[in-house]
């Protein structure tokens, strides 16, 4: 190479024509390299067609001037004057450098540069090849985004954000100074989302809670999502703890707005640990664990809320490993018993049925609250196993309470989403009745609202073939979950059942008693009845009755009690009230 270009030199300087001149000139042209030759001076005489290319100068916009014209200013003195000895020593010179297009864009470029000598050994040219780098450096920064970013989310991944942790820790470790906050977010029954609405709608809803962590963040905050539903994140440099408490209380907040996909609304909330640096541990392993722990503990006590981390908490984690081997025996002995509660006839003072509901005592645990082991069970999948035995109970139960001469009166049974979207939850609830020889016409099926928005055909489907069977089908905790009313006239519904918080506050709150009275009628209007949960005084009844609320259920009739306390009260009520219970 340097031979080619010291036969160049001297075609330029004798202004030789020559075919070498030519054949010389061609290869330089049509080489991707860009070229720049200059003399002794450092002054411009020629560029090939790459240079242009690369550079967006022409030639005679070059030539004559000197390769600072290429600057980008972004090297300084000492860079140049530590090049040049090189170059000077060795004769070469090879880099990555900076340079800038003549639009002014700041690029990198790899770059030779070689001296060219005449037969005296002086200097009589400098010769540059660059190769332009900014493509290879934008698939580097590519590869870099996806080692340490979540493709669904783009916030950090796990890798990422331990990595972080690490080095902010290493760092303060040092100083001795700091304060960070860690969170551990658990979005709450997320995996109802995806298995009610799809897949692709549980996607775009971690994308939409990813953007709305970001915009509550500090430049040196991190935020990462840590697998699945959970995300984690630090909040740098606190104060006080508060200032963590005042944070968690704006994420909930801002987890709490609808999230808009095709025209609905859907609504999620979440659950939050913190753990505090250096108090709760000197590791990331450590902080994570325990904000871990904080969150778990958030979510029995009643989800979206937060807790920090506190030393009983290990305690608790006995406790869960505990939980999930009693759930397990209390399963293989069928161990769980049904409460009943009655549903009243408003307009005509009569019991139409019950509502069964599952309590658990474990011998090692003592009671457990259903607040506690049902959500835990639907996590684990253990769910199903255990909505079979309520529903095989449940027909015990019916079997008894007709011998004690009550044949009118249906039970209502609780079905969870993750049960119902089972393939062969149709078929497990037949081979259940055939199995206790009883009819579909003694139960009523309820399912919440979340378990059935998503209005798909399997959804649809099953609802149907339930009515054919002989089931009546209830829609649970009614106004809870989403706003889209649609998929209720597709849908053969009975009963809608409003959530006990909107008729709690119906006596004193104005918007509770028109959100009631809206349910009310709309449901009226599509030739639905209304059973209102949780009303517990007389202000409530009375309020409901004005508003024409079909059904009434909650403590101001009873409390759930055991079959035997259930006929004690159905005697009661028949000599109370005259005999009137539905027959």
């Amino acid at each position: 190479m340097r031979e080619l270009f010291n036969n160049l030199r001297l075609n330029i300087n004798n202004g030789n024509t020559l075919h070498t001149t030519s054949l010389l000139l061609k290869v330089f042209e049509n080489i991707q390299e860009g070229i720049m030759i200059t003399d002794a001076q450092m002054k411009i005489l020629f560029v090939n067609n790459a240079f242009e290319f690369v550079t967006s100068y022409k030639k005679e916009e070059v030539v004559g001037k000197g390769p600072k014209v290429l600057q980008s200013g972004i090297h300084n003195r000492e860079f140049y004057k530590e090049m040049w000895a090189i170059l000077s020593k060795e004769g070469n010179w090879q880099g990555e450098i900076w340079n800038k297009r003549k639009s002014g864009e700041i690029y990198p470029e790899w770059l030779s540069i070689m001296e060219i000598k005449d037969e005296n050994d002086n200097v009589t040219h400098y010769c540059g090849i660059f190769t332009d780098l900014s493509e290879r450096k934008r698939v580097e920064d590519q590869l870099e985004k996806r080692a340490h970013t979540d493709s669904l989310t783009d916030v950090n991944n796990r890798f990422s954000y331990l990595q972080k942790m690490d080095l902010l820790l290493n760092e303060d470790s040092k100083l001795n100074e700091a304060q960070h906050a860690i969170f551990f977010l658990d979005l709450d029954r997320f995996k109802q989302v995806n298995d009610t609405l799809g897949h692709e709608i549980g996607d775009f809803l971690l994308v939409d809670v990813a953007n709305r962590l970001k915009r509550l963040l500090g430049a040196k905050d991190i935020v990462a999502r840590y697998g699945g539903d959970e995300f984690v994140l630090t909040l740098t440099n606190l104060r006080h703890p508060r200032e963590a408490a005042k944070f968690a209380e704006q994420i909930i907040q801002e987890i709490e707005k609808p999230i808009k996909v095709n025209n609905q609304e859907i609504f999620v909330s979440t659950s939050i640990g913190i753990s505090i640096y250096p108090h709760d541990g000197d590791t990331t392993e450590e902080l994570l664990n325990r904000a871990d722990k904080a969150m778990y503990y958030a979510k029995q006590s009643g989800r979206n809320r937060f807790s920090f981390y506190f030393d009983e908490l290990n305690t608790d984690a006995n406790r869960l490993i505990l939980l999930d081997s009693e759930i397990r025996k209390a399963i293989d002995n069928r161990d769980f018993e049904l409460y009943f509660q009655p549903k009243v006839n408003v307009e005509e003072n009569k019991i139409i049925g019950f509502e069964a509901l599952v309590r658990w005592n474990s011998e090692k645990l003592g009671f457990v609250s259903p607040a506690e082991f049902i959500p835990y069970a639907e996590e684990t999948g253990l769910i199903i196993p255990i909505s079979e035995i309520i529903i095989e109970k449940a027909c015990e139960e019916l079997a008894i309470l007709r011998k004690a001469g009550y044949s009118k009166l249906p039970f209502s049974i609780n079905i969870s989403s993750i049960h119902f979207q089972q393939p062969n939850f149709l078929e497990s609830i037949q081979k259940i009745l055939e199995r206790n020889n009883t009819s579909a016409h003694n139960f009523e099926i309820e399912v919440t609202e979340r378990t059935v928005m998503n209005s798909d055909a399997d959804t649809i489907s099953k609802l149907v073939r339930l009515k054919q069977l002989g089931f009546k089908i209830s829609i649970d905790d009614f106004g809870t979950g989403y706003s889209s009313l649609s998929y209720l006239v597709r849908f053969p519904v009975d009963y809608l059942k409003i959530d006990k918080s909107f008729i709690q506050h119906i006596v004193n709150l104005a918007d509770k008693q028109a959100i009631v009275d809206a349910i009310i009628q709309m449901a009226h209007r599509l030739n639905m009845q209304v059973i209102a949960e949780g009303v517990e005084s007389i202000q409530q009844l009375n309020q409901l009755s004005r508003m024409g609320c079909d059904f009434i259920q909650g403590y101001y009739y009873s409390k759930p009690v055991p079959i035997e306390e259930l006929i004690e009260f159905l005697q009661f009520w028949e000599y109370e009230h005259q005999g009137e219970i539905e027959s």
